[in-house]
């Protein structure tokens, strides 16, 4: 079976339509405009669109992506104003949505749900069903979104990453019975063993002297 494993720039030689479900997965089993049989191989959470190239792993064959038509929701405004109103409130399901201007408004594509129709058809909108291929819009993030991870170690210990303004993270180990709502008081309040983030301090002794 043939194995494609990176995009590429290169002149395809062959093709593979996929409909959008199909473009989002990173491991994928297709078969190829030629009738060959072909592996889909990238890194994990890497997504296909409409256009991109694939080049097979003995580096021989270019496979060109082709957004596949499929069954849509489409809704048409021709006021700006409820155009804007629709894609807000489609924005606000957090929906796969393609998004086309025509016109003094436009169309808003996305994958079928009935309850949105009729959502759309309440605001004002015309809406019907299109067979088209769907290539959405992409986050405005990208893939560096403002999502923030917190990694784990191996033995089950927390790790935190805390931006702080002078551009970069410090690290800091807890132990595993401390709860997360513990540490989150303990960023606030003074830690006079541990100022500063710097090593382990002793308290400084005090002496006091006996007045002449």
């Amino acid at each position: 079976m043939l194995t494609l494993t990176r995009k590429t720039a290169q002149t395809p030689t062959d093709s593979v339509a996929l409909a959008y479900d199909e473009r989002k997965r990173s491991r994928l089993k297709v078969t190829l405009a030629s009738g060959v049989d072909a592996g889909i191989f990238l890194e994990r959470g890497d997504h296909l669109h409409g256009g991109d190239r694939l080049l097979s792993e003995d580096g021989r064959v270019v496979v060109e992506v082709v957004a596949a038509p499929e069954l849509l929701i489409e809704a048409f405004a021709d006021d700006p104003l409820l155009f804007a109103r629709a894609a807000y409130h489609l924005g606000n399901r957090h929906i796969p949505l393609q998004i086309v201007a025509e016109g003094r408004g436009g169309r808003l594509l996305f994958q079928t749900d009935h309850v949105l129709a009729d959502m759309l058809r309440g605001l004002g909108c015309v809406v019907g069903e299109a067979e088209a291929p769907f290539q959405p819009e992409a986050g405005a993030y990208g893939a560096h979104g403002g999502h923030h991870h917190h990694g784990h170690d191996d033995d089950g210990g927390d790790t935190h990453a805390h931006g702080h303004a002078h551009g970069h993270a410090h690290e800091h180990g807890h132990a595993d019975e401390h709860s997360h709502d513990k540490h989150a008081q303990d960023t606030h309040a003074p830690d006079l063993h541990n100022p500063g983030h710097g090593p382990h301090r002793s308290l400084p002794k005090i002496h006091q002297f006996k007045s002449g």
